[in-house]
């Protein structure tokens, strides 16, 4: 009686102490977060950083985007005037595109003048209707006048050509385009805007 009363008390106390340690390490995880459960701050945090792939509202978006566009625009626009190469471009980025402009800019194109000559001639044409002879004689000067700016372009670039070389080492793809059109706008309505504001000022 005695041994059966013993043993049955010792399994009734290891069964409490077994309990006591279950509810010990239940209150323990009751009260701290299991390990690699992030807390609410940082899931707070991770949501903020997710945005969704399409735009909830797309008309807020396209404005957004029309904006800034108009903002690189309008940034693009006061770099060629003031001559700010960060903001320019990429066709008028670079020393030698810089020394074509000055060179251009400083000499006397006959492409300059084209387009009010060329203006000139089709209203004379247009009062000399009644008179072929006489038209016939503009037609011929104003053919004459185009193959005088071509020479003049293509004078203007062999000369150009030289110096590049001479300063750059080679001549970038592109610059024959770049320079002859340059050379064939008004000079006062060229962009980027001549760094000087009359001819003559020929670059180093």
């Amino acid at each position: 009686m005695f041994s059966r009363n013993k043993s049955a008390d010792n399994g009734n106390a290891a069964a409490a102490d077994d309990g006591d340690a279950l509810a010990a390490a239940e209150s323990i995880e009751a009260g701290s977060p299991k390990k690699g459960r992030p807390t609410p701050k940082r899931k707070e945090a991770e949501a903020k950083n997710v945005r969704p792939l399409v735009p909830t509202d797309r008309r807020a978006a396209a404005q957004d985007a029309r904006a800034q566009q108009r903002a690189a625009r309008d940034r693009q626009f006061k770099a060629m005037q003031s001559g700010d190469e960060r903001y320019m471009p990429a066709k008028d980025k670079g020393p030698q595109r810089r020394y074509v402009r000055d060179y251009v800019d400083a000499r006397w194109n006959l492409g300059e003048f084209f387009l009010g000559i060329a203006l000139v001639f089709i209203v004379l044409t247009m009062l000399t209707r009644r008179y072929p002879a006489m038209s016939l004689v503009i037609i011929l000067l104003l053919y004459a006048i185009v193959l005088g700016t071509v020479v003049d372009a293509f004078i203007m670039w062999r000369k150009l050509k030289k110096k590049l070389i001479a300063k750059f080492g080679d001549v970038e793809r592109g610059t024959v385009m770049y320079a002859v059109t340059r050379a064939f706008q008004l000079r006062r309505a060229r962009l980027p805007k001549p760094s000087h504001p009359k001819h003559g000022h020929y670059p180093s």
